[in-house]
């Protein structure tokens, strides 16, 4: 029932247009291409995740808060919330 992306859609095809035709699909097969989206994504590398290297983000924050109480700077952050 599916055939290689890359020789069954002609390249005018948009997102917009494949959701339309996505929708149309029962719900099985629906799964089934996003298990074969994820399997493609996977072994072309871009939904590899990244280390994240908190040595970087050390200081990237400072001045945000210069000249202001951390007590006083939580609270305001917990009165915007109400």
């Amino acid at each position: 029932m599916f055939y290689h992306l890359e020789r069954a859609m002609p390249k005018t095809v948009t997102i917009d247009k494949l959701e339309r035709e996505i929708e149309k699909l029962p719900p099985q097969d629906q799964l089934r291409l996003v298990e074969r989206l994820a399997h493609h994504l996977r072994k072309s590398g871009l939904s590899m995740k990244k280390e994240l290297d908190l040595t970087k983000l050390y200081g990237l924050g400072k001045g945000l808060w210069s000249g202001e109480d951390a007590q006083t700077y939580v609270n305001h952050l917990r009165q915007d919330r109400l």
